[in-house]
């Protein structure tokens, strides 16, 4: 027992060691280490265990017994709390404390300790602590500043330097304070006891600074004064505070209730009180009110008094701005406001309002996706503060009282309603229910869109139908709109869409048809598009009705009339109509001219009809006749509006300005118009002569047995020919757009002046326009008025000089930020810095780039100078640059030379520049000086600076001799024979020569300026080499020439930072990769590569960079990094940052912080009072200002919200670990996350969930700053959208900025940031931006050529596509990333995202459509950009558009694409279809069109139709099917979906890199990759649409460098691309075979080539885009791997990737509706068609056309099929059996052999034959297998399970095999790897990178 006790210490201790090193060198702040860091979180919550063994840690080495001390207090205290172990690691926790005490127990220099005297020992300590660290006087001091209320910076100063010093002592002396106080009960009150007992009452009483400084708090310390933080001090926060105080107005508190914190009362302690909202909550909502409040007044004017107030406009902003839906909500109720009037309620009641909707929206949880929901609680608890406050004393509201007489508002109101929400989400089957079968987040909300709501009564109903739980076989009514999952939904939502094309279609033909001739008859003939129209429209009708079964119990009376009224009234038109019409044509067919009663009704009929629908449709969709219908109150007239067009709470008046909509309806005609001119000339008229043909054929010989076609017309040969192109005549109107907002994007992106500077060429040159540029857009009104006050005269040089100093703090901070990225070294951060510019040299001072080499280029022009000096001047100003060079080095040495030297050396100095003045002046310079001497002069001035720049006075002497040369050389050399004589006869000069006085010594320079300029004069005289390609990086070129082009382009002008609108950034992470460990950088993976050795290959400038900033030669290993811990997380970081890493995302946030300081600092806002004073020389100082970090803390915070952070730290992963590093290293960074209270075991308690904020302590630990009780767990939805949902709270100011956790950011950009609040502002339209669209930079193009495509792809539809859809089309949406929300308007409409499980897969877009609906506007911004990573391998691709395309057949069904449908005008309707779901049904209608067209020509071959119609008609099969095929061909190569692309190109990069980018994506096959994609949205669309199964596929964000498997593709693939290129195949092949074609070969080929380019690319993309894919050594592990795949018997627990028969089984997860096995049936009866054509052409039946033939067939095949199953039976049986059956196998075999050799030998069947006959079986073959798996139930009960699957491991093997053998083949060709490589790996061999070593990894290294 001994010894096992003596090892647990051991483990102990060693444990302790690891944590101890494992967290040195993490960030600047100490870790809690040892014991400390391992305190179990349902000990930490409740006690201070954490602090007292911190406290422990600290003072170990000043006294180990007072440690132990503390560690034996925080025992028992352990020990009380939980004495049974019960909780998570308590048990391991406590005995890990034992052990730690009994080392400290055991025996001291061989004395035991004396336990008895532990309270006088702790005691004496504690007062000698207090002493040492003279904390009593340090507390006066801070007592009298505070009541004094001053603060000058130096005292702020003092204080913050003291601060963190501070902060630590406290800490320690709090947890003394605690033991102290826990050991006096039992301590001597007469003695040691009492004194303890004063000292506490002492504290007590004064305990400001004891607590002020370590109380928790997230921005402003409201709840005790801080004195390092200044932010309290600010006015216009010293005003919002004391706005919301309590005054003696309000009612009075009971005497019980406790103020927590040191601060006064105020209205959230009564709301708190009265209503019983969380204690966290009320302190997270005090905050966001007071930042609120105080940000809207800065904004207006900083309040400048003493006592500074609160503007009555604020509050009234405020008030309207957060209570605006709610407002809209009562007035579409037609319910009374909660308030009599606006003037009669005063500041106080609003900002109590404000305050209750926010303590209601921060507790509602999941309720917060309910915006009508809160107005209704907020509605009936603000009548119940209305009464309270009218009370003079407060007591709990009756609404919220819960048994014990307490208010509890979660409790009371947020869980009945969340209890619902859960029991709801709980019977969706996790996702795979049907939508219909159970009531989502938008249900619940739209109850409250009908006065019925009234009905759940105020305190609610529990049995109100609302709060009804479902039952477990009785579905819950929807509200108004239910979920089928049917292609239905695409023609109800945009019905008008659709029936305008028919009625297009239609006109067009029967003008066609009519040879193009508008004669009375034609016209009579197009007016049939009246049936047509009013049919279609009852068609919408009947679909409304049924669409809407399972809501008609619940749905609102008005709604379920007007379906019904609709509906007869449709059908009551579509009768009449068509009735009135068919009477027309009989009229006409009778040919009486006289006779035209029934076309006058007719005409009458549909001239009423559509007047009243053009009225209608005028009235609600025309902006100008907007205002009109919504003025007019006739009931009449409201019935029709009604009647037309539901009303719904949202999306009334979804309508854009005048101007916009003339816009929009322009691009639409003009697409229109190429649209249909090409139906009509290509695509109709072409068709209508072999129509004829064919139409007037007689009896028509069919070469198979014919059921339908032979007296009717041939009916199935017009369709097979009309159905192409009616596929793509739907589809084609895609194209057109895509052309048009190409054409227009362009001319937009031209105009905003995008590309305009695209080389590092243009950078340079256009360099000196960038400082003027800089100020106009980025420097605030402050800095402006400063910088030009002093300066009187104001000319262009001064001008300059004054913007250049401006722009100089920002460049150069930019450029320091690319140096700490590693992107430049350091020389070129010396060459790209810019001079302060504030010195008193007049000129501007360039950056050294600029200038390097030219002074010695203009020595070169001097040289040769043969002419006048105008003429020299003229030819050193052809480069502006050189000019500059020259006269900043002439006023440099004349500066220089002056401070350096007194007396007569002065005087020398000042009349050699007098003179060279008066000669430029009268213009012979080239006379007084000899220019041949300038080299020497030049010489020795280099002499002098190199010496000056050394910096050690101590060289003074050798300075001063310098000088003398310097001297001599001007006197004696350079100037004229004339100036020579008369300075040498100077007398004053000639005396202190002779004295030896003359330059005898220097004053060394000390003033920093002339230090500066010292030195950038020696880097002007001796950078030889040009600088044309600083910075060398492609990175930092790019950042630099986007950064510099902005500058030019339109934007908000900047206001000073204390004005700007204050804004959160938001990111959601749940598990991907915090930061790379030193271990994931070293694993090699099966090639040998590792991922450091990929980085340092990809990025090797970057690498020698970071090697140079740390200090370590170019040829330090990576093994010498590790002994430094430093420099390994240096390291680590540098890897993670080139990653898709929440470390990189995190950084680059925190650039808007660095930023804002910057800004904040050079505006240099002193306390207190709003003067501003120039700060620029010392702008390195600004990130140690606490006035600009507290301004930028106002106006910025960043919220992670990592979803399991707590289980993360619990269980101690790595990622924990990072992310507590994260927030070491950023101070204003804060993490929400979702703690799960598992404190008991007992598992009937159901969990506690807590939302959570912490922040970094001052030891580094997480200092929990809010914990806020959830009523369940909060993810009833999807992941994403709620782990948004919970933490959003947490965030503050006006605008919420979404960031994903792979983007990154930089601070150029940073910059900008307040620019691009502005234009919430700004004049966009009609309504004020409610989100700013930003654009992207996709950082992974670099990696291969497919993240290359990719990123091509991404980027275009991120600029080019946005911006036209933000203007002029006005319906872009919300696409996730990087774009600004209005903060206030989405929390009061539902927050950011919708949560619905899987309906609402595409959470982001949803919020687009939310804030459409609910009136924003959606614009878009390029000026400013954020960086984003993208998948870089094909798989990784492939999930992500998988997810993207089934998240958009999701969004078919949804309500809100079906009301955006039918609310928007027809054209803006246009623009929302073909750019959301439209742009899937056209990709899939693309490839739809190849099977129609291919099906139907199959059906011509075999039926021999083809080939009698030819002869008949001598008509050629091809003329009809040219326009169809020119369309088809292009729109599949997606050369369509690149004109966007090539467009952005030509804008960005200028046309002749475009033509040559476009030729090499060419030929890296990116036809091929966009095809395969064309394949991935089909698929996945049309699944999602048919049978559900959408879910977010996690794509992995890692570098893709590794060969994927072939089976791994194989099972990615399978289903979604090969199957259907096989089955394309299969149909070409057929065509081939059996079709005629007049043209032969030629005509083939031309007809089909489009379709085999899609078969060959879906086959083999996965393999073509594989890195090593055509290895041999691969290709034959790869054959391994995937026959024992294939062959591995699946079974309980086997994965899909493990064995083939899980993976099946996997794949047909998603047949699991009975809708859905019908469909699968109908679709699969097409594989049928193959073997009955292919029957009736064997040489076998002859011309015979017989039934009995193709039954013949089948019996054929169920031979077959019994053969394989003797050959492949193994039963389990006896061995004697097993002979049997081998023999019985053998005799069989034989038995068939012979059988064929017979059948052949003496029947009419042939070898060519038997090769049909397979073509024929093997598509039957997959038919039956499709219906069987469909029908797997009924196949399994027959016992036939077995054999099904074992025919399915059969097609599995031989398809696999078909796509294996061309691979194989390939593979045994070397040269084949090497081009593939090339192909795929292009971008790094561009950059001079050798892949192959990469791919080869350093294995070959290391054995060598």
């Amino acid at each position: 027992m001994v010894r096992a006790r003596e090892n647990w210490e051991k483990l102990v201790r060693a444990t302790l060691k690891r944590e101890q090193l494992r967290n040195v060198g993490q960030g600047h702040a100490r870790v809690p280490s040892g014991i400390a860091g391992a305190v179990p979180p349902s000990l930490a919550q409740t006690t201070n265990i954490d602090l007292i063994l911190q406290a422990a840690d600290e003072i170990q080495s000043e006294d180990s017994n007072v440690a132990r001390i503390l560690c034996e207090q925080a025992y028992s205290m352990a020990q009380n709390l939980d004495p049974n172990s019960d909780g998570r690691g308590v048990l391991q926790f406590k005995t890990g404390l034992m052990s730690v005490i009994k080392q400290k127990l055991a025996k001291k220099d061989g004395v035991r300790i004396d336990r008895n005297r532990d309270i006088e020992n702790l005691w004496k300590f504690y007062q000698n602590y207090k002493q040492r660290y003279r904390v009593d006087d340090i507390q006066r001091e801070e007592q009298r500043l505070q009541e004094s209320g001053t603060f000058s910076s130096t005292t702020l100063g003092e204080l913050k330097l003291r601060s963190s010093e501070m902060r630590k002592i406290i800490a320690t002396l709090r947890a003394l304070v605690e033991v102290l106080e826990a050991l006096s009960k039992d301590a001597d009150p007469s003695g040691v006891g009492g004194l303890i007992m004063e000292e506490l009452r002492k504290i007590k009483k004064s305990s400001v600074t004891l607590s002020g400084e370590l109380t928790p708090y997230n921005i402003i310390p409201l709840e005790a004064p801080s004195l390092t933080n200044p932010i309290r001090i600010f006015p216009e926060v010293k005003a919002a505070v004391s706005a919301i105080r309590y005054t003696d107005q309000f009612p009075r508190l009971p005497a019980g209730f406790k103020v927590s914190g040191q601060r006064d009362a105020d209205m959230f302690d009564l709301l708190e009180f009265v209503f019983g909202f969380q204690k966290d909550n009320v302190r997270n909502q005090r905050e966001n009110v007071v930042l609120m409040i105080a940000n809207k007044q800065s904004r207006l004017a900083i309040p400048a008094e003493t006592d500074p107030k609160i503007d009555e406009k604020t509050i009234n902003e405020v008030f309207m701005k957060v209570l605006d839906n709610y407002i809209r909500w009562c007035r579409y109720l037609r319910i009374r406001l909660a308030w009599n009037s606006l003037e009669a309620i005063n500041r106080d009641r609003k900002l109590f309002l404000v305050s209750l909707y926010f303590l209601i929206w921060g507790e509602a949880a999941n309720v917060r996706f309910l915006p009508e929901c809160i107005c209704y609680i907020f509605h009936h608890m603000a009548k119940e503060l209305d009464a309270i406050l009218d009370h003079g004393e407060a007591g709990p509201a009756a609404s919220c009282v819960t048994d014990d007489g307490s208010a509890k508002f979660l409790e009371k109101i947020i869980c009945p309603i969340y209890e619902t929400l859960a029991a709801e989400a709980g019977r969706n089957n996790n996702g795979k229910a049907a939508h219909s079968a159970w009531r989502n987040y938008d249900d619940f909300n739209e109850y409250f869109w009908s006065p019925a709501c009234f009905e759940l009564n105020w305190p609610m109903r529990i049995n109100s139908p609302f709060l009804l739980k479902p039952k477990r076989s009785k579905r819950t009514g929807k509200s108004s709109f239910v979920e089928h999952r049917t292609f239905l939904h695409l023609y109800r939502s945009f019905h008008r869409l659709w029936i305008f094309l028919a009625l297009m279609f239609q006109a067009l033909t029967i003008i066609a048809f009519n040879q193009g001739h508008i004669n009375l008859d034609t016209f009579k003939t197009v007016l049939s598009i009246g049936p047509s129209f009013v049919i279609m429209n009852f068609v919408k009708s009947c679909l409304d009705v049924l669409l809407t079964f399972g809501a008609y119990t619940t749905a609102r009376g008005m709604a379920v009339s007007r379906l019904v009224i609709r509906f007869f009234w449709g059908g009551l038109t579509s009768a009449f109509v068509t009735y009135v019409y068919l009477k027309v044509l009989q009229e006409r067919n009778s040919h009486n001219s006289d006779n035209s009663f029934y076309f006058r009704i007719y005409l009458l009929v549909l001239g009423v009809y559509a007047a009243l629908r053009l009225f209608l449709a005028l009235l609600l969709k025309f902006p100008a006749c907007h205002a009109l219908s919504e003025m007019s109150d006739q009931s009449f007239f409201q019935f029709f509006k009604w009647i037309y067009q539901e009303r719904y709470y949202v999306g009334r008046g979804l309508y854009e300005r005048m101007s916009d909509y003339c816009r929009y309806v322009a691009f639409w005609l003009v697409v229109l118009a190429c649209k249909f001119t090409f139906a009509y000339f290509l695509q109709i008229r072409p068709l209508v002569e072999p129509t004829n043909i064919i139409v007037d054929l007689p009896s028509l010989t069919y070469s198979w047995h014919d059921l339908i076609s032979k007296k009717n017309n041939n009916v199935l040969t017009v369709v097979s020919l009309w159905a192409p192109v009616v596929a793509i005549y739907v589809m084609d109107i895609l194209i057109w757009y895509t052309i048009m907002s190409a054409i227009v994007g362009g001319v937009i992106g031209a105009r905003a002046r995008l590309g305009e500077i695209r080389s590092i060429e243009m950078v340079h040159k256009r360099f000196e326009s960038f400082p003027g540029a800089f100020v106009k857009n980025l420097v605030s009104p402050q800095i402006k008025r400063i910088s030009f006050s002093g300066q009187s005269t104001q000319d262009s040089q001064d001008m300059n000089k004054a913007y250049a100093a401006m722009f100089a703090p920002f460049w150069n901070e930019i450029i320091k930020s690319l140096r700490e990225e590693d992107f430049i070294s350091n020389r070129e951060m010396d060459l790209l810095s810019i001079p302060s510019n504030a010195g008193s040299l007049r000129l501007v001072q360039w950056p050294l780039f600029l200038l390097s080499s030219k002074i010695l280029l203009a020595i070169d022009l001097a040289l040769d100078c043969k002419d006048t000096q105008t003429d020299l001047w003229n030819r050193i100003c052809r480069d502006e640059y050189m000019a500059y060079a020259v006269k900043e080095c002439y006023y440099s040495v004349e500066k220089i030379l002056y401070s350096l030297v007194d007396n007569e050396a002065r005087l020398w100095v000042e009349r050699i520049f007098r003179e060279i003045n008066n000669s430029i002046g009268e213009g012979s310079l080239v006379i007084t000086l000899s220019l041949k001497k300038l080299p020497v002069v030049l010489s020795r001035l280099t002499a002098l600076t190199g010496l000056l720049i050394r910096n050690d006075p101590e060289l003074a002497k050798g300075a001063a001799k310098a000088v003398h040369d310097l001297y001599e050389v001007v006197t004696h050399e350079l100037v004229s024979s004339d100036l020579r004589e008369n300075l040498d006869t100077w007398n004053i000069l000639a005396r202190a020569r002779d004295e030896g006085r003359l330059f005898s010594r220097i004053v060394w320079p000390s003033d920093p300026e002339i230090k500066e300029l010292v030195k950038r004069l020696h880097l002007l005289l001796t950078v030889k080499d040009s600088a044309a390609n600083v910075p060398k990086n492609l990175e930092a070129r790019r950042r630099l020439e986007f950064f510099s082009n902005s500058l030019f382009m339109d934007m908000p002008s900047a206001k000073p930072v204390s004005e700007m609108l204050p804004f959160s950034v938001f990111t959601p992470y749940y598990s991907e990769t915090v930061l790379y460990s030193t271990s994931e950088l070293q694993k090699e993976n099966e090639d040998g590569i590792s991922t450091l050795f990929y980085l340092q290959k990809i990025f090797p400038d970057e690498w020698e960079n970071l090697l140079e900033r740390i200090g370590r030669g170019a040829s330090t290993g990576d093994a010498e990094l590790q002994e430094s811990s430093s420099d390994s997380l240096e390291l680590r970081f540098w890897a993670s940052y080139r990653g898709q890493t929440l470390a990189r995302t995190v950084r680059g946030m925190m650039y808007y912080r660095r930023a804002l300081m910057l800004q904040s600092f050079l505006e240099s806002r002193s306390l207190g009072v709003d003067n501003f004073s120039q700060n620029f020389i010392a702008s390195q100082d600004f990130e140690s200002s606490r006035e600009s970090r507290a301004q930028a803390d106002l106006k910025f915070t960043y919220v992670v919200s990592c979803q399991i952070y707590g289980q993360q730290k619990q269980r101690k992963t790595p990622e924990a670990a990072d992310i507590a590093l994260l927030l070491q290293r950023n101070e204003a960074l804060r993490v929400a996350f979702i703690h799960v209270d598992e404190s008991t075991t007992d598992a009937n308690t159901p969990k506690v969930f807590y939302s959570k904020l912490v922040k970094a302590d001052i030891n580094g630990k997480d200092q929990e700053i809010y914990s806020i009780k959830l009523p369940g767990d909060p993810k009833l939805g999807e992941g994403k959208p709620e782990n948004q949902n919970h933490a959003i709270i947490f965030t503050r100011g006006d605008a919420v900025q979404t960031i994903d956790m792979n983007q990154d950011n930089y601070l150029e950009e940073a910059i900008k940031m307040r620019n691009l609040l502005e234009e919430f502002h700004a004049n966009h339209g009609l309504r004020p931006p409610s989100i700013l669209g930003v654009r992207e930079h996709v950082f992974t193009g670099s990696v291969s050529s497919l993240a290359w495509f990719m990123s091509n792809q991404e980027t275009s539809f991120v600029t080019l596509a946005q911006r036209v859809l933000a203007n002029p089309l006005k319906v872009r949406m919300h696409y996730g990333h990087p774009d600004v929300f209005d903060r206030i308007f989405h929390i009061t409409r539902g927050g950011i995202s919708k949560a619905s499980r899987v309906i609402n897969i595409s959470e982001d877009i949803y919020a687009g459509f939310n804030s459409t609906l609910r009136l924003g506007n959606v614009t878009h911004h390029e000026y400013i950009q954020v960086g984003k990573g993208r998948d870089v391998g094909l798989n990784q691709i492939a999930l992500f558009e998988g997810k993207v395309a089934g998240g958009n057949g999701e969004q078919v069904l949804s309500r809100d694409i079906y009301r955006l449908g039918q609310l928007f005008d027809f054209f803006r309707m246009l623009s929302f279809f073909f750019t959301t779901v439209g742009y899937y049904v056209c990709t899939m209608m693309t490839v739809l069109t190849v099977y129609i067209f291919l099906y139907g020509r199959a059906y011509l071959a075999f039926s021999g139709l083809d080939e009698s119609v030819s002869e008949e008609a001598k008509l050629k099969g091809n003329t009809a099917l040219d326009a169809a095929l020119n369309a088809q061909f292009l729109v599949q190569i997606g050369v369509f979906t690149a004109i966007p692309m090539i467009m952005g190109f030509i804008l960005e990069l200028g046309l002749l890199k475009a033509v040559f980018s476009f030729i090499t994506m060419q030929l890296q096959l990116c036809s091929v990759f966009f095809t395969f994609s064309l394949g991935t949205r089909t698929h996945y669309f049309g699944r999602t649409i048919l049978h559900g199964g959408a879910k977010y596929r996690a794509t992995g964000r890692g570098f893709v460098v590794r060969h994927i498997k072939f089976a791994e593709n194989y099972r990615l693939y399978s289903r979604s691309h090969f199957v259907k290129a096989l089955e394309v195949a299969l149909l070409l092949i057929v065509y081939i075979a059996y079709g005629y074609a007049e043209g032969g070969a030629v005509t083939y080929v031309l007809l089909t080539l489009s379709s085999w380019f899609l078969v060959i690319s879906w086959l083999f993309a996965p393999y073509i885009f594989n890195p090593s894919g055509f290895e041999w050594q691969k290709t034959v592990e790869d054959f391994d791997d995937w026959t024992s795949w294939l062959l591995y018997k699946g079974g309980v627990g086997v994965k899909g990737e493990n064995s083939w028969e899980s993976w099946w089984d996997e794949e047909q997860m998603h047949i699991q509706t009975l809708r859905g096995r019908i469909l699968e049936t109908i679709l699969s009866a097409r594989f049928f068609l193959f073997q009955y054509g292919i029957v009736y052409k064997l040489h076998l039946t002859g011309k015979n056309t017989s039934l009995a033939i193709y039954g013949f067939s089948w019996v054929v095949l169920v031979g077959i099929v019994l053969i394989f199953k003797i050959f492949t039976y193994s039963p389990k049986k006896s061995a004697d059996f097993q002979l049997v059956l081998r023999f019985s196998q053998g005799l069989a075999s034989i038995g068939l052999v012979a059988a064929v050799c017979l059948v052949v030998a003496f029947t009419q069947l042939t070898i060519a034959d038997l090769f049909a006959s397979i073509l024929a079986f093997i598509p039957t073959g997959w038919g039956i297998l499709s219906l069987a798996i469909a029908w797997k139930k009924i196949v399994w009960s027959l016992g036939l399970w077995d054999s099904v699957r074992e025919f399915a491991r059969m097609y599995d093997a031989g398809m696999g095999m078909i796509i294996f053998a061309p691979i194989a083949f390939l593979s045994w060709f070397p040269f084949i790897s090497t081009f593939q490589s090339r192909l795929l790996f292009n971008q790094a061999f561009s950059r001079g990178l050798e892949i192959s070593i990469i791919l080869a990894g350093n294995k070959a290294n290391v054995e060598a």
